[in-house]
């Protein structure tokens, strides 16, 4: 009797695997409600019509939920590549069995490594009820041998001196000033291109947005509407064709390994780019809509949103969980990335029934104890994206809901209700790291001076916390916050300085750069090292936006999710430009990596003493200043003694600790290029205890 897989197939793993003992494939597809499923595989001169149609027999090639099949490459007609056909029963009157079957739609296997979009791809295509054929995605059948020579790659690991650098792939090297070579540009290999760069400046972590498959034709520039969880994005890849972008995103792993950079995922498992029902059918709509989605109360309007997109994954359910879990062991054990930041991760507390898992969401539990996952950085951004059902987990204090607190945050004073409905007491991943917005609000209010933040000021930089305590129920440690000032969805930095509006100040003149007075670009050039100044002296981990460090800008636009050019590409002529901001970037970066009594594992505790301009801190509503002093001795570091003016004039502080001859100045923002940080072995100690500390200017010293 013959082995029964090779007879039927498997029904793990899913997805398409080759079997080198017999020259065969398995497929494996899961699809719960699923009557009638048919494999369809397609050679390349014909795209329309496939060349081998395979029915699937429930009764033989059907496991639980996994229909499977072994096919024989010899069988397979010289096919490149695959997808199927998925009939079932009609959508009915329950909100849990909402199918959405249609034999006529082309559906992309979820678990497809690489895809391939034909000539006549076609987006309207895919949507109402007529076929798609030779105008869908297809999973490519990549050859047998994809194996990667990776050497003797490991994995970096850093922690004091983790500074993470958020960027896109495509927008980071596809100006033709970029300096990479004109076919790499805009690509993975465009990355191993700029390495030079990312160890010039220091970074020791690069945070990609979304680089798995989407479709680029919606617009989508950003990334965060997938098509798939497995497959790199084929647009970033120099060569397209076959599986050829797998290796050329190994190749990119391999050489930021080798630099000591660590390579971190922007992943998006809360929602799809087939959107709600005025969306496409690419694949899961077509598979399994009812397991897949989340279902509304509104029939008119079936699907769940509270990603803001239109739909949302059934994260509750364990087939998803199985596919996302599935996705992170791949993406760690057969492409070696390091970690992952979750995109609206709140939505992996939902109940099928839209309701919050207070308590233990499985799908935390399921990413925990997997083996292959051990040790990877995970990141949250823990809310969600539709503010009408607010879901706001930040750290491990009750909150208000969300817009409320940005709306609060723009008034010098605020009285917000409570909104029990929308509370969670803390997101529930143990350790995960987590995107502070507070952080964020809190710094760009500040530096601009708006009153009433100093108190917040002192719990951002101190490591938040209010929202990751120390206590012994809780233990949470500084680094969990990750604290960043701008973002991709956001202002760049220069444009908070450059462009008003309630949150943002142009600094006196006109938006933009054209005719600004040189004054002016002087006062936004010491606010943006302010901001990052306060960024690498915050415990925590701090993260910074690609560009921002020699002033890139989007014309005031916070929102450029559909804009695929100059705007949004790094005009790295502004490097030369810019090269004093630059500079201080990169000093305040080895800064920072240099004295590690700053981003601890422990909150700085009886380390640390806050001052004002003189003794006491200064806890008024119309304060603007404040300073502390962060001994260093149990870390085996220097004191550092920071002073913080916010005001629109000169404060002469007092030095409350050691004698003047002890403290070396190191960084006056006041001062311009290379006056702005200097070398501690270059500057004597001071003269008086008193200090200047120009309107607008933040000031370092160290006492070694």
């Amino acid at each position: 009797m013959g082995n029964w897989d090779t007879q039927a197939g498997s029904p793990t793993p899913l997805g398409v695997t080759w079997i080198d003992a017999e020259l065969a494939y398995n497929f494996a597809l899961y699809s719960k409600y699923a009557e009638k499923v048919i494999l369809l595989l397609y050679q390349a001169a014909d795209l329309v019509n496939s060349a081998v149609k395979y029915e699937f027999d429930s009764r033989r090639n059907k496991t639980g939920r996994v229909w499977h099949a072994r096919i024989p490459k010899a069988q397979m007609a010289g096919a490149e590549y695959y997808a199927y056909s998925i009939d079932g029963p009609p959508s009915s009157d329950s909100r849990f069995e909402r199918h959405a079957f249609n034999p006529q739609k082309i559906l992309l296997d979820p678990y497809a490594k690489s895809v391939f979009f034909p000539p006549a791809f076609d987006r309207v295509a895919a949507l109402g009820t007529a076929s798609n054929a030779g105008k869908a995605p297809l999973g490519i059948l990549c050859d047998q041998d994809m194996s990667f020579d990776w050497g003797t790659d490991a994995r970096p690991h850093h922690d004091g001196d983790l500074i993470i650098y958020e960027m896109h792939v495509r927008g980071f090297t596809m100006n033709p000033n970029s300096g990479v070579s004109a076919e790499n540009r805009g690509t993975f290999a465009g990355m191993i291109e700029k390495i030079p760069y990312l160890h010039e400046l220091g970074i020791t972590a690069v945070e990609l947005m979304p680089v798995i498959q989407f479709d680029d034709t919606e617009p989508n520039y950003w990334g965060y509407m997938p098509l798939n969880f497995f497959a790199p994005h084929c647009k970033y890849a120099h060569q397209q064709s076959g599986c050829d972008q797998i290796q050329e995103f190994r190749k990119m792993v391999k050489a930021l390994h080798q630099s000591g950079i660590e390579i971190i995922l922007d992943v998006v498992y809360n929602h799809t780019g087939e959107g709600n029902e005025s969306g496409p059918t690419f694949s899961l709509k077509g598979i399994d809509n009812s397991t897949y989605y989340m279902a509304s109360p509104d029939p008119q309007h079936p699907y769940a949103d509270y990603t803001g997109t239109g739909n949302t994954l059934h994260c509750a359910n364990a087939a998803v969980r199985q596919l996302i879990v599935d996705s992170l062991r791949y993406w760690v054990r057969e492409m070696h990335v390091d970690g992952f930041r979750f995109d609206l991760a709140s939505v992996f507390s939902r109940n099928t029934d839209g309701s919050i898992n207070f308590g233990d969401p499985p799908i935390f539990g399921d990413i925990a104890t997997d083996p292959d996952l051990a040790g990877v950085r995970l990141i949250a951004e823990p809310w969600e994206g539709n503010s009408r059902y607010p879901n706001y987990e930040l750290g491990e204090t009750e909150f208000v809901d969300r817009d409320l607190i940005m709306s609060c945050w723009q008034m010098s004073s605020c009285q917000c209700p409570p909104v029990r409905s929308a509370l969670q007491r803390s997101f529930p991943g143990i350790g995960w790291r987590q995107w502070n917005d507070r952080f964020c609000r809190t710094i760009q209010h500040f530096v601009k001076s708006d009153p009433g933040f100093v108190s917040d000021l002192m719990t951002r930089i101190y490591g938040s916390s209010d929202l990751f305590p120390d206590s012994l129920m809780d233990a949470c440690r500084p680094y969990q916050s990750l604290n960043y000032i701008s973002s991709h969805d956001g202002l760049t930095l220069f444009d908070l300085v450059a462009y008003n509006s309630p949150p943002t100040w142009n600094c006196g003149d006109r938006d933009g750069e054209s005719g600004v007075d040189a004054e002016v670009m002087r006062l936004r050039k010491r606010q943006m090292k302010n901001f990052f100044c306060l960024l690498m002296l915050s415990n925590g981990t701090p993260m910074f936006r690609a560009g921002d460090e020699f002033l890139h800008t989007q014309g005031g636009d916070g929102n450029p999710y559909n804009v695929d050019s100059s705007t949004t590409w790094l005009d790295w002529s502004r490097l030369d430009t810019h090269a004093d901001i630059f500079r201080f970037f990169q000093k305040m970066i080895a800064f920072s990596k240099s004295h590690p009594s700053i981003g601890r594992s422990l909150f700085w505790r009886d380390d640390v003493i806050w001052y004002g301009v003189g003794r006491d801190v200064d806890w008024s509503s119309d304060s603007r200043s404040l300073a502390y002093c962060l001994h260093g001795a149990s870390e085996s570091d220097s004191d550092l003694y920071v002073m913080i003016n916010a005001y629109w004039e000169r404060l002469t502080f007092t030095v409350q600790e050691g004698q003047a001859r002890d403290w070396k100045p190191v960084v006056d923002t006041y001062f311009e290029s290379p006056d702005d940080f200097v070398d501690p072995s270059a500057t004597s100690g001071l003269l008086s205890l008193t200090y200047a500390v120009e309107p607008r200017s933040l000031v370092v010293l160290v006492r070694p």
